[in-house]
């Protein structure tokens, strides 16, 4: 299953692309980064059938981080061909694509820069993507 992360905006050459690229290196599913601009309407691709979308969102539901790894193994085992991961732009999401994700997710309660959300992302993907392969990295409790 493809990991694909679509955000708005350009991370450019900072620490927290540093971050992306370390912890996606890491990561043995095939990964794909999208970058839009911060405004206008540029358009996703149509997503591949059958695929899910998952939205960085204050809204969303905060999930542990082994509940997060079981969803996507569930994905992917339900044969999913992509899981694409949305990160807006300064403004967030309209109602309309909040509903059309398949799941909203937070990264907690408190407020974060993209770039940030961006990095946030990628590790989560290696932790989960570790668990899933019984790697130690991830520790409960």
């Amino acid at each position: 299953m493809l990991l694909h992360i679509v955000a708005r905006g350009r991370i450019g050459r900072s620490p927290e692309a540093e971050l992306v690229e370390r912890y996606l290196k890491r990561v043995t599913w095939p990964t794909k980064i999208t970058e839009l601009p911060d405004k206008g309407s540029a358009r996703l691709p149509p997503l591949p059938a059958p695929a899910v979308t998952v939205m960085l969102d204050e809204t969303g539901t905060q999930m542990p981080s082994m509940a997060f790894a079981e969803k996507l193994g569930r994905w992917r085992d339900d044969g999913m061909r992509e899981c694409r991961f949305l990160i807006g732009a300064a403004d967030g999401f309209s109602d309309d694509e909040r509903t059309a994700a398949s799941l909203r997710i937070a990264f907690g309660a408190m407020t974060w820069p993209h770039m940030m959300a961006r990095a946030m992302l990628a590790e989560q993907l290696w932790r989960a993507t570790s668990i899933l392969a019984n790697h130690p990295y991830h520790r409960e409790g």
